[in-house]
Formats: C-alpha cells, structure tokens, sequence
C-alpha cells in the first residue's frame, strides 16, 4: 500500500472501525438548516526529538496525537468542535456540538462523497521518517553534527544539535463530496553552537529540513550530500562572523536583501496581508485591490505548494483541496489571493489549496505554503556594485508586522556594510523598519539567483503554527530605515 489516502483511510478509519456509511451519515446530520458546509478532519500526528548538548545526549522523547475535528459554515459564523479520540461517539458529540451554531434558514444536503485521488505522487513518499534510522543512528548524527562543528574552529566552546521527525497522516470528507487523505513526513535538524574568543562570546545556529525520511540530512564524513555537516560548519562561520562585527549603522539607506531566508520578509511584511481571510474582512493593506500596481515591475511573488520535497509543500490542503502554484503579484499588479473554501466562497472566489490547521484540534484559516519572489535578470555582484554606501542584509531573526498598514520591524541576524560597491565589515544590531507596500515599490534591482530557504520556517497566525518555505533572489531596496547605533 503506497497511496496516500488508502494509507491515511486504513490508518484513521479502519482502526478507529468507522466506515463509509457512517462518515455520510455524520456528514448528513451537520447539514441542519443554516449550514452551507461541513467537513470532518482525521488525524493522527506522530513526533520525535532528540537533543544532544556538549557531547551528551540530554532528551529524546516521542508523542503521538490523534483525534477529529468537525466543522460546520453558516455564512460567516464556524461551528467547530473536535474530540481526542478516533471512534464514532466522539465523533457523533463533535459533530452534534459543531452543529449547534446553526441559524433558522434553508436546508442543504451533503454531497455524496467522492474518492479523490491525488495520483501518483512525487511530492514526498508517504513514510513515518521515525522509522528510516534506527536508534543508534540517529545519536550517531547528533555526535557527528557536534564532532563537525568542534573541528572548524578552536575557539567553538559549546554546540547543541536538535533532530526532529513526524508523521501527519490526515483525512478529510467534506460535505462538497471530498474524500481525500494524505500522509506528511516532516524532518529538521538544526546547530547552535557558542564561540569565545578574549573573554568575548556569540552564538549562532543553522540548520534545515525537508518533506523526507532522516536519509535526506547524509552522514557520512567526505559525503558530499552530508547536510549535517554544512548546517554545522555553516554556524560556525555565523557565530564568528557576529564575533567580530561592529556596531550597525543607523538612517535611511540602500539595503540589499540576499537570497533564500531574507524571503522571510516578504513572507510577514507582504504574505499574510494576501491571505483570504484578511482581505474579506477589510483588514489588510491589500483589501479589495485586484488588479492595482502595488509593488515594482521587477516584483513577482508566488505562493507554491508543489514543489517536491520542500517543508511547505503539500499534496492536498487541509480542505482536500489540490495544492497549487498561484501568482499573488504579477510584475508588479496584484492578480490573487490565498483562500480557503470558506472565504473563497464569501469572496465570490476560488479556493486555492491554502487551507491550514495546526491540528485536528484547530480550525481552517488560509495559510502560506512556500512563498517567493521570482528571479529577474541582474547579477548579484551588480546589485551590491550599485550601492555607494548601504546594508547587505543576509540572514533575519525575530521581526514583527502590522497587517493592516503593513508596518514591520525585522532584526538583521548576519548583515555587512556596503562601502563604494564592495561588501564591507559586518554589522550587528541593525533593524529594518519600513512598510510591506511601500518596500516593494522601491525594488529597484532583482538577482538572478533566487534561493529557497533551507527548511526552517515556522509560520505563527492565531496561535496556530504550520511549517512554511520562503525564498528570493538578491534585491536591492533604494531606501529602507535601518535602525543601528552608529550614524550611517
């Protein structure tokens, strides 16, 4: 058995001894007049972890959730209710719970349900990544992340290395007809290590994941596909390059973003306010704008689902909806929205295949999946030869924005200065300031080297967290404000 949703309906189903007729005749009864939707959401989401600090082992631990959750739309109002147990009396309360927000009004019927396949899928294998390393092979990858680290540099005194790996097998029937399942693998694995040198200390981390078994990450000293490896040297040379960098200069100034993670930005300063639910309600800088120039011509930024592997990607939705490529800004025009079906609906859209739940035990909102800018057609080295004196900003940390006006404050992690067209000393403490909407029209310069990031975003909206993909090619921004301590 290697399809998706014969796994997924074996998995949540057959154990929990519901059967077809029984999920209908569920479906059937939240249709009380009022309801225009329903859906029921099976899953069953298995964890890991692993964490080795200063050479020993200090946790590992597993978990396994399972439960449904039940949905009822009437108009704008969501009945939800879920329950932490798969068998058909907890599903029969959730649902009866679920229903109870039902207003007076005409009565809907559920469609009969309809197997949807998502074919034969390259995506990612449906595999629990728990069971591709034994034990003793995965404390033999945390050694070696940390004996890697050690070896780069001498003035490395403290390493922590995380493994993470789960398995989200989900179902969903809906009343539309939908049938359709899916099972996830998810991996990471990330390095922080801490570097002394004259009594003066940094740190820094790096990491990264994938849709795949824990084979993805290699192992195996001289292997060039040994991930591990990388992630390790790669936050060494972070938390050295902070070790020396000077004070961040502060006012207006031309700032280069570099390519893959610095995408994160456009994923909080632009992403969310394209998200359906925002712009129904009127709250996003980008509500009711189809088809107006809100960015520059060289602007092009896509939401994609489908791309093998990645931590966002997706077979189907949360809704069973297939997942998509969809272009959000075309050369420089807003052309789309990421929607659900419930706002899709109220918006007189289409659903989108950005239909996202933390869990069984929380509600559907349209979330990003992968997002990034697409490549132009200028050289990286020319976009930093055209700035006399800016940022070169290539890696971000914590941040925060304002969906409504679109206002954010983002902390550059690893950021240089720009003297006369040459990269020059790093910088720390800087902070970009700026709008979403006004940052984009002042893209002046796009590379043509777009980058995805290495696997480790987790995207927060409330209260819920999914993982996410972001990426960009190298752009440069004529001016953003960049808070510091120095004069720029």
């Amino acid at each position: 058995m290697n399809n998706a949703i014969d796994i997924a309906s074996d998995t949540l189903l057959g154990t929990a001894g519901i059967d077809a007729s029984q999920l209908q005749s569920t479906l059937a009864g939240l249709m009380v007049p009022g309801v225009d939707y329903a859906d029921l959401y099976f899953q069953i989401l298995k964890n890991e972890s692993w964490m080795l600090e200063d050479g020993v082992v200090r946790s590992a631990g597993a978990s396994t959730a399972q439960g449904v959750g039940v949905r009822a739309l009437a108009g704008e109002q969501t009945g939800f209710a879920y329950a932490d147990e798969l068998a058909f009396p907890a599903l029969t309360q959730a649902s009866k719970m679920a229903a109870a927000i039902a207003r007076d009004g005409k009565s809907a019927s559920a469609n009969a349900l309809t197997r949807r396949d998502s074919g034969a899928l390259t995506r990612y294998a449906p595999i629990d990544p728990a069971a591709t390393l034994d034990a003793d092979a995965k404390v033999a990858l945390l050694h070696h992340a940390d004996k890697i680290a050690r070896d780069a540099d001498d003035r490395v005194v403290r390493v922590t290395v995380s493994l993470a790996g789960s398995s989200d097998t989900m179902l969903v029937a809906a009343s539309d007809g939908t049938l359709a399942g899916d099972v996830r693998p998810l991996v990471r694995v990330n390095v922080m290590v801490q570097v002394e040198e004259n009594g003066l200390r940094e740190s820094a981390s790096a990491g990264g994941g994938a849709r795949m078994g824990y084979d993805y990450f290699g192992m195996a000293n001289g292997d060039a596909a040994d991930r591990v490896a990388g992630y390790a040297r790669e936050a060494v040379r972070r938390a050295l390059v902070r070790l020396h960098a000077e004070p961040a200069p502060a006012g207006s100034l031309p700032v280069v973003l570099g390519a893959g993670w610095p995408g994160v930005l456009l994923h909080e300063a632009v992403g969310h306010g394209l998200e359906g639910d925002f712009n129904r309600r009127g709250s996003s800088n980008y509500s009711g704008r189809i088809g107006e120039k809100v960015a520059s011509d060289l602007c092009t930024i896509v939401d994609d689902g489908t791309l093998d592997g990645r931590r966002g990607s997706l077979a189907i939705d949360d809704e069973g909806s297939p997942a998509a490529c969809n272009t959000l800004i075309e050369n420089g025009r807003l052309v789309g929205y990421m929607q659900d079906k419930h706002n899709a609906r109220l918006m007189g859209m289409a659903p989108t295949g950005n239909a996202r739940r933390e869990s069984y035990a929380h509600t559907i909102m349209p979330r990003m999946t992968n997002t990034y800018m697409r490549p132009g057609t200028s050289q990286p080295d020319d976009i930093i030869a055209s700035v006399d004196n800016g940022i070169y900003a290539v890696n971000f940390s914590g941040g925060s924005v304002d969906i409504t006006s679109g206002n954010f404050v983002f902390s550059a992690d690893e950021a240089y200065r720009i003297e006369n067209g040459q990269i020059g000393a790093p910088v720390k403490g800087a902070t970009l300031i700026g709008n979403g909407p006004d940052v984009l029209e002042r893209i002046s310069m796009v590379g043509n080297d777009m980058a995805l990031d290495e696997g480790i975003g987790v995207c927060g909206k409330n209260g819920q967290s999914v993982p996410v993909g972001v990426g960009q090619p190298t752009l440069k921004v004529d001016s953003i404000t960049v808070g510091g301590t120095q004069q720029g």
